[in-house]
C-alpha cells in the first residue's frame, strides 16, 4: 500500500479518512494546524483529535502546516513523491458568517490553499487521485427560488417539481446568485479542481456536500449543525435558530458514509468529476425536526431562541440527488440515517462535555 495525504486531518471528515485508510493498510500523512480554533474558538479546537490519532495510529504522521504556504507544504510532497496515491483535501474555512469578517483569510484558506495542493500534486505525484470536499453553497441561494411549500415542521419542494423525488442534481447553475463570501471562495476552489482534472488530465473529484456530520465533529455555533445542536441539548446551552421559522431542511451524511465514497473513487478514479453528495431522501431533517429528535434522545427540553433574519446565502431547502455518484459507483451504500447519526453523536459526546 502507498501513502494518502489528508488535509484537515483532525477535522470531522479528515480524521475519518485517516482512520479508514490506515485500517485498509495505507500510511497517512496528515496536515492540520488547528485553524478551526482560530475560526470558532477553543470549544471548536481539534487538538484532541490530533492527540487521539497520534496515540492510536502508528501509521499516521502529522504535519502542523498552513495550506496557504506552498513552500511549507512542498517538503511533505517531496518526501513521499510518487508513493502518494491519493490526496484528500478537506481543510477549509467552512462558515458563511466567519468568512464575511475576514474575506482574505477565507479566500486564502479555501481557494489559495486548494491551488497550492493541486499544483504540488501535479508536480510531485501527478498520477495520484485528488479528492476535494466542496460544498452545496457553490449553488448560492439559487435553491431558494425553487417552488417551496410550507408544512407543519418543514419546507418542501412542490410535489410536481423534478427535484421532489430525489433532490437537487449537478445541473443546477452556480451563476447569477448570492453565494456568501464563503460560497464564492469554495466556487473558486471547486472550479480549479475541475480545471486541473481537465487541463492536466488528472484524476480529480469534487464532492459538493450537504451537511457532513458524525461523532468526530468539533461542532460550533457557526459550523457543525447536528453536532452543535446535540451539544446544546446535552448541556442546556441556548441554541439560536436563524430565520425560515426553523423549518429549513438539510440532508445529513455521516462521515463514514462519505469516506466510503472516497474509497470507491480511488479504486476507479475518473477525470474532473463533480458529485452532489449528502443524505439525500435517505437522511434529511428540518431544524425543528432535529431539535425534537435531540430532545427525545437526551430526555432534555432544549433552550431555543429564534431570530427572524436568516444567514446570508443560507438554503431554505436542500436535499442532494446522489444518483450520479451511485451510477458511477453502484457498490456504494448508506450505512446511517438521521436517527443513527444523532444517536452516535450523543454517545460520542458522553465523557467529552
Amino acid at each position: 500500500m502507498g501513502v494518502v495525504l489528508v488535509t484537515g486531518s483532525a477535522g470531522l471528515i479528515g480524521a475519518e479518512t485517516v482512520r479508514q485508510f490506515i485500517a485498509a493498510g495505507y500510511t497517512v500523512a496528515g496536515i492540520d494546524n488547528n485553524m478551526r480554533a482560530y475560526f470558532f474558538g477553543e470549544e471548536a479546537s481539534t487538538h484532541w483529535a490530533v492527540e487521539r490519532l497520534q496515540s492510536e495510529l502508528p501509521a499516521y504522521h502529522h504535519y502542523a502546516l498552513d495550506i496557504r504556504d506552498a513552500g511549507a507544504l512542498e517538503p511533505v510532497f517531496k518526501r513521499y513523491g510518487e508513493d502518494l496515491e491519493l490526496v484528500v483535501h478537506t481543510a477549509a474555512q467552512p462558515s458563511h458568517d466567519w468568512a464575511a469578517k475576514e474575506p482574505l483569510t477565507d479566500f486564502g484558506v479555501n481557494a489559495v490553499g486548494t491551488i497550492n495542493l493541486l499544483e504540488l500534486t501535479r508536480q510531485h505525484c501527478p498520477k495520484a487521485t485528488f479528492i476535494f470536499t466542496s460544498t452545496n453553497k457553490v449553488y448560492g441561494d439559487t435553491p431558494n427560488a425553487l417552488p417551496l411549500v410550507e408544512g407543519e415542521s418543514r419546507w418542501e419542494v412542490a410535489e410536481e417539481h423534478p427535484y421532489a423525488a430525489h433532490g437537487i442534481d449537478e445541473s443546477m447553475s452556480i451563476d447569477q446568485c448570492k453565494h456568501s463570501v464563503f460560497g464564492a471562495s469554495k466556487v473558486a476552489a471547486d472550479v480549479m479542481v475541475q480545471e486541473y482534472g481537465r487541463y492536466f488530465d488528472m484524476h480529480t473529484a469534487v464532492f459538493r456536500g450537504g451537511c457532513l456530520t458524525g461523532p468526530g465533529h468539533s461542532g460550533a455555533e457557526l459550523h457543525g449543525f447536528l453536532s452543535y445542536l446535540m451539544k446544546c441539548a446535552m448541556t442546556g446551552k441556548e441554541y439560536h435558530i436563524f430565520g425560515y421559522k426553523g423549518k429549513q431542511v438539510r440532508d445529513n451524511i455521516h462521515s463514514r458514509d462519505l469516506v466510503n465514497c472516497f474509497f470507491e473513487v480511488h479504486k476507479k478514479p475518473r477525470v474532473a468529476e463533480v458529485y452532489n453528495i449528502g443524505g439525500s431522501r435517505h437522511s434529511n431533517c428540518s431544524m425543528q425536526e432535529a431539535i425534537a429528535r435531540c430532545e427525545a434522545i437526551t430526555g432534555n427540553k432544549m433552550n431555543v431562541s429564534y431570530e427572524e433574519d436568516n444567514r446570508i446565502g443560507d438554503h431554505i431547502w436542500w436535499v442532494s440527488d446522489v444518483r450520479k455518484f451511485q451510477s458511477h459507483y453502484p457498490d456504494w451504500r448508506y450505512a446511517y440515517d438521521i436517527e443513527a447519526i444523532l444517536t452516535e453523536i450523543y454517545h460520542g459526546f458522553e465523557g467529552r462535555i
